[in-house]
């Protein structure tokens, strides 16, 4: 079981996405899996990224809504949500 730890922008994104009229239950049930630490499905497209996101993953809650996560040892840093545009 991992411990999940949001920052200050994950908790602005999550706003946003509800403003936007996002289903929460989608980003909870990846979340859960994460926590779990349980492989996410195929459907997510996990990967990890490059560049200055390096060390961290992304996977897709809807075809134009990501997640962005780093797991560090029992840690699930939960870094960004939102669109391709949002975030890159």
């Amino acid at each position: 079981m991992r411990n999940p730890i949001s920052g200050t922008q994950f908790r602005r994104d999550v706003k946003l996405a509800q403003k936007r009229n996002k289903d929460m239950a989608k980003l909870r049930e990846a979340i859960l899996l994460l926590i779990e630490g349980n492989p996410l499905p195929p459907r997510y497209k996990d990967h990890p990224l490059g560049g200055e996101w390096k060390h961290f993953r992304d996977c897709h809650i809807e075809p134009d809504w990501l997640l962005i996560y780093k797991i560090d040892g029992l840690d699930l840093h939960l870094v960004r949500t939102g669109t391709h545009s949002d975030l890159f």
